[in-house]
């Protein structure tokens, strides 16, 4: 059967956007989806909205507010999806679900966060609740404690790896320099990621500020059509693969290296697809900590456990490699407002696949892959994408 493909794009820049709140981020992918598809709200079947939340904003129930971008979306059916920061996955994978049922043939995906608007704090403790309450969150452990606890185990079983870290904070800082819609446009280099300062100090060891991932607004949209409806759009990108494997949410019950999800997500979706991970020209990766960029060449299957850091080392993750990894600068320099997170990898690899990535273009990119996880390595998603013929 043919599958359902992505006819269409929006996405605001990231970062801390004070002009905008939660509805006018939404409203304004929206309209860019829709102009870029060439539709108008009345096409739209069904709207699929990503948005994690967990008290960062008064809105708490956010499914309707992409109407008003255009008053004939009234009606039309919503629903709100949330799975951590793998909430854009999710609603792509809802809007996958009801196309190959038949019961809608163009859906919207919209996926955003307002994260600026709160304090410091009030950020940690949100994100917090996507840990297991009673093991983790209640014991004030935040995420970058989690994945800095992740870290300290890679390193006890497979030595220092500090330098490594900075060199995949060194490279996505500077893609993110060439991407106009990235939150952090620096290129900040080895050597200061690879340093302790002032500016870059220690979050929680071993991980650096330039360790982890933005605090950002932002949104992205899709627009997905049924494949026969596909073919009168001016361009559109397929899916080859879309797998989903959900983990155990207490940490205590998985090994935390080991990222079985993930490893998992990848195999099938490859499998799926029908290719091995070398055939991929490019992927978008879930770097919520470096860490996590580092554990995913292991899980995709560019190295052997311990093994990652070579994918670095030499070369094979940066642009002009054998498969640049987060050529957009990932969620390290892009930024990671976490509802609108999947959906805008998803963007980002649909533009390379179409040639329209600009600055970060990798050149003849026919296939990518996209890698979004929500939680501690908890849900997984990953996608195999090619543009359609």
């Amino acid at each position: 059967m043919e599958t359902p493909c992505i006819v269409g794009w929006g996405h605001t820049p990231f970062g801390r956007l004070d002009h905008f709140d939660l509805e006018g981020l939404m409203v304004e992918s929206t309209r860019l989806a829709l102009a870029d598809a060439g539709l108008r709200a009345r096409d739209v079947d069904a709207v699929f909205v990503s948005h994690f939340n967990a008290g960062m904003v008064p809105d708490g129930f956010p499914s309707s507010l992409p109407f008003g971008a255009d008053d004939d979306f009234r009606f039309t059916p919503t629903v709100r999806l949330e799975n951590a920061c793998a909430s854009g996955s999710a609603a792509i994978h809802a809007a996958l679900d009801a196309i190959g049922s038949g019961r809608v043939r163009i859906a919207l995906v919209v996926g955003a966060e307002k994260m600026t608007a709160a304090d410091g704090p009030a950020v940690t403790a949100a994100l917090a609740r996507a840990s297991h309450h009673r093991e983790e969150g209640a014991r004030g452990l935040t995420f970058p404690g989690i994945f800095a606890l992740i870290a300290r185990e890679y390193f006890a079983r497979h030595g220092d790896h500090g330098a490594t870290l900075a060199r995949i904070a060194a490279k996505n800082h500077a893609n993110g320099a060439r991407n106009p819609l990235a939150h952090l446009r620096r290129d900040l280099g080895f050597d200061f990621c690879n340093t302790v300062s002032e500016r870059n100090p220690i979050i929680a060891a071993p991980l650096r500020k330039t360790d982890c991932s933005t605090v950002a607004d932002g949104a992205a949209a899709l627009v997905l059509a049924a494949a026969p409806l596909a073919r009168d759009f001016r361009r559109a990108v397929r899916f080859r693969s879309a797998v989903q494997v959900n983990d155990f949410l207490p940490m205590s019950r998985r090994d935390p290296v080991a990222f079985e999800g993930p490893r998992r997500a990848w195999r099938r979706a490859l499998d799926e697809a029908g290719v091995g991970i070398r055939d991929l020209d490019l992927a978008e990766v879930h770097d919520c900590f470096t860490i996590a960029e580092l554990l995913s060449y292991e899980a995709m299957g560019l190295a052997e456990a311990g093994q990652g850091g070579r994918c670095v080392d030499d070369g094979t993750v940066a642009p002009g490699g054998a498969l640049p990894v987060n050529p957009s600068g990932g969620l390290k320099a892009k930024g990671h407002p976490v509802g609108a997170t999947g959906v805008s990898m998803h963007v980002m690899a649909a533009m390379q696949l179409c040639g329209e990535a600009g600055d970060i273009q990798v050149p003849g990119a026919g296939l990518a892959g996209v890698f979004n996880m929500g939680g501690s390595v908890v849900a997984n998603y990953v996608s195999v994408l090619e543009r359609a013929a």
